[in-house]
C-alpha cells in the first residue's frame, strides 16, 4: 500500500457520499411515501419485508424494528418464499419488496403469486421503470445517488438509505398508532428497558410471611427476632388495622446498641422512625429506586390503595431484577 494513501480522507468520503444519499432520500419523501405509511398503519394483517443480498439483511432489521414498535412484521426470504413460505402471506397483509435495481430475479418471481393472494404490494427501489416498480400497487423510488464504494458497485449508500427509510416507516407508524412506552416494554420484557417500563413494586416486594412486620407496642427484642428471621434489613411497625406507624432498620439497631439501649425492655414505639417514607405497590419499581436514592435509604414499606401495609421493598432487589445496569 502506498504510504501516501490517506485512510481518514477516504473514510470521510464514504461518509460524505452516504450522508448525501440520505439528504436526497429525505428530500424525495412525498405524498406517495405518506400513502405507504397509511397502508402500514391501517394494515389489519402483517407487514412483510422481503429482499435478497444486502437489502435482505437490511430488511430483517426493518422487520424487527417495525415489530418492536407495534407494527406486526416479519422478514420473508424470497428463496424460501418460492419453496413454501408464501403460505405465510395472506390477503390482508402488506408486502414491502426491496430491490435497488428493481430487477432481482428472486424478488420479481414473487409478484404473480402475490397478485393471486391479493395482498397489498409496495416496491422500494431505485428504478421507477423496473419490473418490480411496474408490478406493485405502490412504489417508493430512491433518488439518484452514488454508491459510496469507490467502484460504485457494492451496495453502500443504497442500503444505508433503505435502512433509514425503514426506520422512518417504523417510527412514524408507531407514533401514528399512539404506541406508548408501556407498549414498548411489553415487546421487550427480558431487557432492562422493558423491566424498567413494566416491573412494579408489588412484583419485587416482600409480602405475607416473607415480610418483617410487628404490631405497635411490641418489644424491641421481638422486632429484632422478626427482622433476623425474615432476613431483611428492616421491620415495619403497624397498628391493629395494618396502618403504617413506623420502621426500624438494621442501621437503627446498630446505633441503639452503641447507645446501650435495653433491647429486652424497650418498646418499638419509642425507638422507631415515625412517618417513614413509603411507596405504593402500584408504583413502578424504577421510581421506587429513584425515591430511595433521593431519600438516601435502602428500603421502604409498601402500602396498598387503601393505605394498608402490604410489604417491604429493598433497593438491592431492584438492582438484582436487572432494571438498572
Amino acid at each position: 500500500m502506498d504510504n501516501r494513501f490517506d485512510y481518514v480522507k477516504e473514510a470521510r468520503e464514504v461518509f460524505d457520499k452516504e450522508i448525501l444519499a440520505l439528504e436526497k432520500t429525505k428530500a424525495a419523501l412525498d405524498g406517495g411515501f405518506a400513502e405507504i405509511l397509511e397502508l402500514l398503519v391501517d394494515c389489519r394483517g402483517k407487514v412483510i419485508i422481503t429482499g435478497i443480498g444486502k437489502p435482505g439483511h437490511v430488511g430483517t432489521k426493518i422487520a424487527a424494528t417495525l415489530a418492536s414498535l407495534g407494527t406486526p412484521a416479519f422478514f420473508l426470504h424470497p428463496a424460501e418464499a418460492l419453496h413454501g413460505d408464501l403460505g405465510m402471506v395472506q390477503a390482508d397483509d402488506v408486502v414491502l419488496l426491496t430491490s435497488y435495481s428493481g430487477e432481482s430475479e428472486e424478488i420479481v418471481r414473487l409478484l404473480p403469486t402475490l397478485y393471486e393472494i391479493g395482498c397489498t404490494t409496495v416496491a422500494i427501489t431505485g428504478n421507477g421503470k423496473s419490473t418490480l416498480a411496474k408490478g406493485c400497487g405502490h412504489v417508493f423510488v430512491f433518488p439518484e445517488f452514488e454508491e459510496a464504494c469507490y467502484m460504485h458497485l457494492a451496495p453502500t449508500s443504497s442500503t444505508t438509505a433503505l435502512l433509514v427509510l425503514g426506520d422512518a416507516l417504523a417510527v412514524v407508524a408507531s407514533r401514528a398508532r399512539n404506541f406508548t412506552e408501556k407498549d414498548f416494554g411489553m415487546n421487550h420484557p427480558a431487557g432492562a428497558l422493558g423491566k424498567k417500563l413494566l416491573v412494579k413494586v408489588r412484583d419485587l416486594m416482600y409480602s405475607g410471611d416473607q415480610d418483617a412486620v410487628v404490631p405497635e407496642g411490641s418489644t424491641l427484642r421481638a422486632a429484632i427476632v422478626e427482622m433476623s428471621s425474615k432476613g431483611l434489613s428492616m421491620v415495619t411497625v403497624v397498628d391493629a388495622e395494618e396502618r403504617l406507624k413506623g420502621i426500624i432498620t438494621d442501621g437503627d439497631l446498630r446505633r441503639m446498641l452503641e447507645r446501650g439501649v435495653d433491647v429486652y425492655g424497650e418498646c418499638v414505639d419509642a425507638v422507631m422512625t415515625k412517618n417513614p417514607k413509603w411507596v405504593d405497590e402500584r408504583e413502578m419499581a424504577v421510581n421506587a429506586l429513584q425515591m430511595m436514592n433521593n431519600y438516601r435509604i435502602t428500603g421502604m414499606p409498601v402500602l396498598d390503595g387503601d393505605g394498608r401495609v402490604v410489604g417491604s421493598i429493598l433497593m438491592q432487589d431492584i438492582f438484582k431484577a436487572g432494571i438498572v445496569r
